[in-house]
């Protein structure tokens, strides 16, 4: 490039960096000034749009879940430090050790749904009077509940409802682990009745869908709910004991 040309360049780049600002440069400032406002604002919209919709007795009841969510994480944990101190200090740590073990067995037999259990809880009543409940909203239920601390939990008085309990539509009512049920469900779950109410009655949660679906969801707490459906413990096919140890 001749020299000519190269100081030109020079003369026009510093013009455009130092030189007095044109009408071009005050608008594309001002258009970048709006942009970076409305891109703030959303980004202030968008952290406070998933309460700012709800009501005041909904942020309630969210608060409620949460520190019913946290005492139970606290009261877990002090249970562990207990065992841990009993095994730290007993004298007879072996004995100690054997009692925890056996109860850590009926826990698992509850979990798994392989004993029957009985204690404090809520039976939940859902009626369908269009048969528009879905499977998915018992299923979601369900979860709600499980992630709420319930131990056992049955439908209908007959079907055990664990881990692998599969959900399905039918023509006929909805398939519980395989096994039809049909309206008016009743779920028997044992747990801490006062956070498994928290778990069904939210915004968006299952008793606002199955009011949305037709039906009615109602709640009644009870000190001593039986769960006594078991589900058929499976013999192996692979693995056998090893009784060398």
């Amino acid at each position: 490039m001749p020299e000519e040309q190269q100081d030109n360049a020079r003369d026009r780049i510093r013009t455009s960096f130092f030189g007095r600002p044109g009408r071009g440069h005050w608008i594309v400032a001002g258009l970048l000034f709006v942009l970076g406002f409305a891109a703030a604002t959303q980004v202030a919209r968008q952290s406070t749009d998933d309460l700012s919709g709800l009501r005041q007795t909904d942020l309630v009841r969210a608060f409620d879940g949460l520190a019913a969510s946290t005492e139970r994480a606290e009261k877990e944990i002090d249970r562990l430090k207990s065992d841990r101190d009993r095994l730290k200090t007993s004298t007879s740590s072996r004995e100690t050790a054997v009692d925890l073990a056996r109860q850590e067995e009926t826990a698992l037999g509850i979990l798994s749904g392989t004993v029957a259990a009985h204690g404090p809880g809520v039976r939940i009543t859902i009626t369908d009077p269009d048969s528009k409940v879905s499977a998915a909203i018992l299923l979601d239920m369900v979860q709600e509940l499980r992630a709420t601390g319930a131990e056992a939990m049955e439908f209908n008085d007959r079907v055990r409802v664990v881990a692998q309990t599969s959900f399905e539509d039918s023509a006929e009512g909805i398939r519980v682990g395989g096994e039809l049920v049909t309206a008016p469900y009743v779920i028997d779950v044992i747990g801490e009745s006062s956070a498994l109410e928290g778990a069904l009655d939210f915004p968006f949660g299952p008793v606002e869908r199955v009011e949305d679906a037709g039906g009615t969801l109602t709640t009644t707490k009870d000190d001593d709910i039986v769960v006594d459906a078991v589900v058929p413990v499976g013999e192996p096919k692979f693995a056998q004991p090893d009784t060398d140890r």
